[in-house]
């Protein structure tokens, strides 16, 4: 039988963002915590990490955030940086304030540059990150260009040939499968993540990308419903669909 883990309550919402271990002494002290409907008015009581813990503990009248090890996809919006330093709008600010103190902090998995938008992944799982973002895994990420020239018709099969060489590196690219969508549009789906590496590679070809969007990460798929900025937790299904096309 495995063994259920288990948290001094204190320290489990201390590290989920709520407050200091102090400040959730009080909480706890006045009631405002609560464990099947009965209040925990010890700080440093036990908790069993159960997956349905989520449901069952109440702070302020609340359900708990999620426990750590979970995955977020986010539409992240033109404009916004992939990091905590840069100056300007930040991914991480579309979080919950909460989650931004979290420990383990939530990091995005990879990067999308400023100017691209689309499905982007964030986790407070390390495990899981590296997973996704290994070579080795082979996870495609299908993103959709629109260019400032008209493809020429040569573009599907430099990409695919695996001998494409960016500039400055002495690597070839890994084959990538071209869609041509209009003139000046294509969906492209690659299977490593270079600094840059779609708008580079249309670049070798001649072209430039005027506007780039992520649509998928393996076969996990931006739902139409999911506006710029918004977030949505990843269920196992979801997490299934990320390495079903590797």
């Amino acid at each position: 039988m495995t063994k259920v883990p288990t948290a001094r309550l204190d320290k489990l919402l201390a590290n989920l963002g709520y407050a200091s271990r102090r400040e959730i002494q009080l909480l706890a002290k006045n009631g405002r915590i609560r464990l099947d409907g009965e209040a925990l008015v010890r700080a440093d009581e036990r908790i069993r990490l159960t997956p349905d813990l989520e449901t069952r503990l109440v702070v302020d009248g609340e359900p708990l955030d999620p426990l750590p090890g979970f995955a977020l996809m986010v539409h992240k919006p033109l404009g916004v940086t992939c990091s905590h330093k840069e100056a300007g709008p930040l991914v991480y600010e579309l979080l919950p304030a909460r989650w931004r103190r979290r420990d383990p902090a939530i990091s995005t998995v990879g990067r999308l540059d400023k100017e691209t938008s689309g499905l982007l992944l964030m986790t407070d799982d390390g495990a899981l990150l590296h997973r996704i973002i290994s070579p080795n895994r082979h996870v495609p990420k299908l993103y959709r260009a629109h260019l400032a020239r008209p493809l020429t018709g040569g573009e599907g099969d430099l990409f695919a040939a695996g001998t494409l060489m960016l500039e400055g590196e002495d690597k070839p690219l890994k084959p990538a499968e071209l869609t041509v969508v209009g003139p000046q549009e294509a969906l492209l789906q690659v299977h490593e993540g270079r600094y840059h590496q779609v708008r580079r590679m249309f670049a070798a070809a001649g072209n430039h990308v005027e506007a780039l969007h992520r649509e998928a990460i393996g076969a996990l798929a931006l739902p139409a419903d999911l506006a710029p900025g918004e977030i949505r937790r990843l269920t196992q299904d979801d997490l299934a669909a990320i390495f079903a096309a590797g």
